[in-house]
């Protein structure tokens, strides 16, 4: 089982942004979690702050058909990108997308997120924990 996890701007600055709202692990923290309570899985991570590279990477994905699934965090494009949401839909593949915070919580435009939309579910509100409720939601969809 081969999961894609892709992550958008700022990601990588987890453990030192707003711990409170985000928590104190970093991105390499959380790969490290999904890759020890997931050892059957075989995980690719990408992360960038760039809107193209993640297009880039999601057209990718849909041209090489080389995963099984995709797991995204956006961040804040979530809510603002309609070019990410449209390359989204590329991979035929199952699709989760995740959130460290609440985003229903939070301010009103976090409320709705484009790339939702062409996604399985959303995991949201949960820390770092939401990637392995991901993990355990594409998993289950592809049993």
């Amino acid at each position: 089982m081969r999961i894609h996890v892709l992550n958008g701007p700022n990601l990588n600055m987890l453990g030192s942004r707003d711990p409170k709202l985000y928590g104190s692990q970093t991105l390499d923290d959380i790969q490290s979690m999904l890759v020890q309570r997931f050892p059957e899985v075989k995980f690719a991570f990408f992360q960038s702050n760039y809107e193209g590279e993640l297009i880039d990477e999601l057209q990718r994905v849909a041209r090489q058909r080389d995963t099984d699934a995709l797991m995204v965090n956006f961040g804040g494009l979530s809510h603002t990108s309609v070019a990410l949401r449209d390359a989204l839909e590329l991979p035929e593949v199952p699709k989760v997308e995740v959130h460290l915070s609440n985003i229903h919580a939070r301010e009103g435009y976090r409320h709705h997120s484009l790339s939702a939309e062409v996604c399985n579910g959303v995991v949201a509100g949960f820390g770092a924990m939401s990637y392995v409720y991901g993990a355990q939601a594409l998993m289950d969809i592809l049993r």
